[in-house]
């Protein structure tokens, strides 16, 4: 059975740092895309990062273009999301997902789902 375990979240003061890691256990990912999203109490599931299967081709929500870093490791199936300068309305569950299709930003298009992890910022 082929599992996504994201873990790195937690609580941090406004301005630091946290990151996460999404492993995936089970089979190969390196041919699919892998995508970062995040949910606020009370608010949509939104976009943060995808990544390529190569790792060289990277976007990112304006939201957090500057300040998050996605990047992915296929010799370990494993997805990581740098986030700096954290601010309070970073607060959500954080989600990676993976998507055996075409480039996409929308989470709808995404196949298959981690469980999500908390990241808390305090102000």
């Amino acid at each position: 059975q082929v599992q996504r375990v994201e873990s790195g979240g937690g609580l941090v003061q406004a301005g630091g740092s946290l990151r996460l890691s999404c492993a995936v256990s089970g089979r190969t990912f390196s041919s699919n895309v892998m995508g970062w999203f995040r949910q606020a109490a009370r608010k949509e599931r939104e976009f943060v990062a995808v990544i390529g299967w190569s790792g060289r081709r990277t976007t990112y929500a304006d939201s957090v273009k500057g300040r998050f870093t996605i990047s992915r490791d296929n010799v370990k199936n494993t997805v990581y999301l740098q986030m700096d300068s954290l601010k309070p309305e970073d607060t959500a569950v954080y989600y990676c997902a993976e998507r055996a299709g075409a480039w996409s930003t929308q989470a709808d298009e995404y196949d298959a789902w981690g469980q999500g992890t908390q990241v808390t910022v305090s102000s």
